[in-house]
């Protein structure tokens, strides 16, 4: 089977958020092939190079998604005006209120395949062009994606002044939204420069037979501007679309623009809840991470039938020496590990802690982890100011040299080489986030063996499953309460730990994550029909050209077609071989 990743920012980079889990998929699955297609980040992101590929990797295109380059494309009067329709569409859904447009989830026609235009799609590309009874942020989006194909690219019209004006004539429409009403043109450039660089996917030249057109299958490996490629995929060669959100893109922008103007964060807001109602009526199956992230997917209108929660999965064998020796720990040491940025709630940690010190004078506190980027650096530096002042140096004499209960390290020093070596630093693991979405510190820690006490936030609750305490976010006595309760009790820590361990090792591994998606993909190719006949230089069908799990009978395929005149596998122009070869 052949398959197409579509990554943002991780694997094939060396840095990246869903490096790791990608790279475990690709080469747990040698049996099938992938095509890799890329967005990177930044340019430091490219400069630091790929990982190493397994051989099953048979290409990787990139694209960069944090520069701007001139398509030097010049479109003309038709060109301009088909431009202005379907971006005035878009910028008309994201302005109108709820009840003025499709809500998220709601029903919507079915796709016809010719577009505002009245073009026919090309032979062999079903669904390619955009269907006038679709919903309008639908219409608007594929006719957009149509004329990129058919003029060369959109980039210079998203940052036209048309584009701008389009969304000021939306803004200021009778029936916009209030929000939406309140922008002004420092507020309307946001917006077109967020729109510009999550709609540059449309312009790509990954659209081709040779190119997603040759894939058996699609995945994205989160959602927005990643899964575009598999939506116009989907629509111009009937490619399936797996859709994999560990992260829902919808809370994140809520979640990192909290600064923005009411009315970016409105419309911006609105764009990324249309993409993904989208995604979720086109995708074949939607994985969310946990059920927290399917709570958001529901609530953004996937339908429940097509939702399958995979979990992340953890590599085990660097923790299984300490997860198999849970009595190394220092029985009086609480060890916090993580990147330190607000969301971790350092502060409330800090302040259980004078707690923990008045009920366990010999307790002590390990935070071992760095700063996540400049607001990282700075709240790493107040935590540091407020232990100092908590907790003054202590002394056992006038002729002693003092000593913090509270540290601050990082991972790959002498003392902490690796993160197994962190979590067996101490007794109990804390978590103490006001934010989370899958806690995978708390799986190391699970891994480790180690009795935990975590804040109740995320998907917490449903990867501790009882093996660990949990206690309302924000809450200094509770959290105090909940480690001294273990710190006095090293059989209950113990018996929490080595069911933790058993827990994660069942539901949070790399083996448990490939296994699930590589059922999903041998599922979703089944239900997919035949779309082409590959032949060879003579003309015969070409063996093995096609996935034999798209053959599998069964009551799962669906009632059979009536009899035709023309064979099925015949109805497209055959593809000669040398024209798929990868």
């Amino acid at each position: 089977m052949r398959i197409g990743l579509l990554t943002d920012g991780g694997y094939p980079y060396v840095s990246g958020d869903a490096r790791l889990w990608c790279d475990r998929l690709v080469r747990g699955l040698p049996q099938h092939e992938f095509d890799v297609y890329a967005f990177s980040r930044s340019e430091a992101q490219e400069d630091e190079g790929w990982v190493p590929l397994p051989p099953q990797v048979a290409r990787v295109r990139t694209a960069p998604l944090w520069s701007v380059e001139d398509d030097g494309v010049t479109y003309g009067r038709r060109a301009r005006r088909r431009f202005e329709e379907h971006y005035g569409d878009l910028a008309a859904v994201l302005c109108a209120p709820d009840s003025a447009a499709h809500p998220a989830g709601s029903p919507v026609p079915p796709v016809d395949p010719r577009d505002s235009t009245g073009s026919a799609p090309r032979a062999g590309t079903p669904g390619t062009l955009v269907p006038a009874e679709a919903d309008r942020f639908a219409g608007a989006l594929y006719g957009l994606a149509e004329l990129a194909r058919e003029e060369g690219g959109l980039a210079s019209a998203l940052r036209s002044e048309t584009a701008v004006r389009a969304l000021e004539r939306s803004c200021r429409a009778p029936r916009a939204l209030r929000t939406a009403r309140e922008a002004r043109v420092p507020d309307l450039l946001t917006i077109a420069a967020h729109l510009e660089r999550a709609l540059r996917p449309l312009s790509l030249d990954w659209y081709e037979d040779d190119g997603l057109g040759a894939v058996d299958l699609c995945h994205a490996t989160s959602g927005g501007t990643t899964a575009l490629p598999g939506l116009l995929a989907h629509l111009r060669f009937g490619v399936p679309l797996l859709l994999t959100e560990y992260g829902v893109r919808l809370r994140t922008h809520y979640l990192t623009s909290p600064d923005t103007s009411p009315a970016v964060r409105s419309l911006l807001a609105a764009f990324h809840g249309r993409l993904a109602a989208e995604t979720y009526r086109r995708a074949a199956l939607v994985t969310p991470g946990n059920t927290h992230a399917r709570r958001w997917q529901e609530r953004c209108g996937a339908d429940r039938d097509k939702l399958r929660t995979v979990y992340p999965g953890m590599d085990a064998a660097p923790f299984a020496a300490v997860g198999e020796s849970p009595r190394c720990a220092d029985p009086d040491t609480l060890v916090w590990v993580g990147r330190v940025e607000p969301a971790k709630d350092l502060v409330s940690l800090l302040h259980a802690f004078t707690e923990i010190r008045k009920e366990e004078p010999k307790a002590r506190l390990r935070i071992v982890g760095g700063p996540s980027g400049p607001e990282g650096d700075a709240y790493l530096g107040h935590c540091r100011a407020l232990a100092a002042q908590l907790f003054p140096d202590e002394a056992d004499g006038p002729h002693c040299v003092g000593d913090n209960p509270v540290s601050f390290e990082e991972i790959g020093g002498p003392e902490l080489p690796t993160p197994a070596d962190a979590y067996a630093a101490g007794a109990v693991t804390v978590l103490s986030s006001v934010v989370e979405g899958f806690p995978v510190g708390l799986v190391e820690a699970m891994l480790c063996g180690r009795a935990t006490v975590s804040t109740d936030v995320g998907a917490v609750v449903e990867v501790i499953g009882g093996t660990g305490l949990v206690v309302p976010p924000r809450n200094p006595r509770a959290l105090a309460d909940a480690c001294v309760s273990l710190l006095r009790d090293p059989e209950r820590r113990e018996r929490l730990g080595a069911a933790a361990r058993a827990r994660a090792l069942e539901l949070f591994t790399v083996e448990q994550n490939v296994a699930a998606f590589h059922g999903m993909y041998l599922e979703i190719v089944s239900h997919t029909p035949l779309r082409r006949v590959l032949l060879d230089a003579g003309g015969a069908p070409l063996p093995f050209a096609t996935p034999a799990e798209a053959h599998v009978p069964g009551p799962w395929t669906g009632p059979a077609p009536r009899p035709r005149s023309v064979p099925t596998w015949a109805a497209d122009a055959p593809v000669s071989a040398t024209e798929a070869v990868r």
